[in-house]
């Protein structure tokens, strides 16, 4: 256990190392690209105008529980990506970064906390995006839009503790990387997102729900559309956390007994 809050004490200490590697980490996704920074800013205004154009406009897509599609969609979309883009960033990190490992001592676990804040700082730019499309459709403000800081959070620490996981692994095994991307995939059809879970029969519904990003798309939902509490759903949100929690202290105790065979594998 006091291992283990090093681990932890180190991530807060280098915390002026993990802000600079958060801008750098931004800044390298546009180098050589002439509009550079400009881009995280056109991506989800282009993704967020042709889902517009697709459902709203041309698919004339019913609303879904009251909501207008698109925005029931891109809520749902919003916390997927920070997900996803934590995961599959986080699962490539160590070994893209072999050559800092190898030949310093370097805080190896405050690498996917990077690939997560950077996520993150992404995620803002598509939320205030996200938040004119809903107030131009007509949904109403609700003081519940505050809710999603929780989600976010939770989202985060569910992310965290798998690119742990993932990031370690793949350092011996590089298949993991490749495997993350697939299961990425297959996560991103087997949560509504795209579709409603209402149209699944019932008993299919109660193992959807064991899904925890059914927790957190659906959380988005209910912050941003439906201005529905949190604590309403205390058994999905107990068993959330169980479930977060164990994930999170698994990848943080399995990095730390890895950790010292990076540089023997990298």
């Amino acid at each position: 256990m006091h291992s283990l809050s090093d681990f932890f004490k180190q991530i807060y200490s280098h915390r002026q190392l993990i802000f600079s590697m958060v801008k750098r980490d931004l800044e390298s996704e546009h180098i050589g690209s002439l509009l550079g920074f400009t881009w995280t800013f056109l991506n989800p205004i282009v993704m967020i105008v042709i889902y517009w154009a697709i459902f709203s406009v041309g698919f004339k897509v019913r609303p879904t529980h009251g909501a207008p599609f698109v925005v029931w969609l891109c809520a749902g979309m919003a916390i997927w990506l920070v997900f996803s883009n934590t995961v599959n960033g986080s699962s490539g990190v160590v070994v893209a970064n072999s050559a800092l490992l190898k030949k310093t001592y370097f805080p190896a676990q405050i690498l996917p906390v990077v690939k997560t804040i950077s996520s993150l700082v992404t995620h803002a730019i598509f939320l205030g995006i996200l938040l004119v499309l809903i107030l131009c459709e007509g949904v109403p403000f609700s003081i519940y839009y505050f809710q999603i800081f929780y989600y976010l959070f939770c989202t985060s620490v569910l992310a965290l503790g798998l690119g742990w996981i993932l990031s370690a692994l793949n350092a011996f095994i590089r298949d993991i990387h490749q495997i993350t991307n697939v299961l990425l995939q297959l996560g991103f059809w087997t949560t509504p997102i795209f579709w409603d879970i209402s149209m699944m029969p019932e008993g299919f519904r109660a193992v959807l729900r064991c899904n925890p990003m059914f927790y957190v798309v659906q959380g988005y939902r209910d912050s941003l559309i439906y201005a529905s509490p949190f604590w309403s759903a205390p058994l999905q949100t107990l068993v959330f956390w169980l479930f977060t929690l164990a994930l999170f202290g698994s990848g943080a105790i399995l990095f730390k007994r890895l950790q010292p065979h990076f540089a023997d594998v990298l």
